[in-house]
């Protein structure tokens, strides 16, 4: 894990990490995947230096995605926190991340279940104009979403995809 990430960043992005592998299987992927590749994930500076465990569900999403050769649904973003056991838990700043999703064109969002109360009180209807939200309590609840043409899993129906990060 390299570029321009901090501590919590990258406790993020191995509990992600470590989701994925524990759950390679469910995913369609041979437990020992890692055997055969060599992983390196990569933040490229930006005009803010990312530490923060936003980005938890969009990572674990990525991995799903790459390593099950998955498109993530255009238009797509996505924002929580990610547990080493896949539950999402909430993050702060959900208004300004909508906002700024929705004037780059984001047509769906997923945020963590427990931010709904913020979306409720923050944000007006006309601010929600033309974009669908999908809450997430599990990463399955964001890969259902955000990953729409993953084969189907034993455990559940075929999911549903995400592209852009509202991290």
């Amino acid at each position: 894990m390299t570029g321009q990430i901090g501590e919590v960043m990258q406790e993020s992005m191995q509990a992600a990490l470590t989701w994925v592998r524990s759950n390679a299987t469910s995913l369609g992927l041979a437990e020992d995947f890692t055997r055969e590749i060599d992983l390196h994930i990569h933040v490229p500076a930006g005009a803010i230096p990312k530490d923060g465990p936003s980005a938890g569900v969009t990572m674990a999403t990525v991995l799903a995605s790459l390593l099950t050769d998955t498109p993530v649904r255009p238009l797509t973003a996505m924002t929580g926190e990610i547990t080493l056991s896949g539950n999402v838990l909430p993050v702060g700043g959900i208004k300004e991340k909508f906002l700024a999703a929705r004037r780059a064109g984001v047509e769906t969002i997923i945020l963590p279940a427990e931010n709904r109360q913020n979306v409720e009180e923050d944000l007006t209807p006309e601010m929600m104009e033309g974009v669908t939200v999908h809450y997430a309590s599990r990463i399955e609840d964001v890969l259902d979403v955000a990953l729409p043409l993953m084969k189907a899993r034993p455990d559940k129906q075929p999911a549903a995809a995400a592209s852009s990060s509202i991290s």
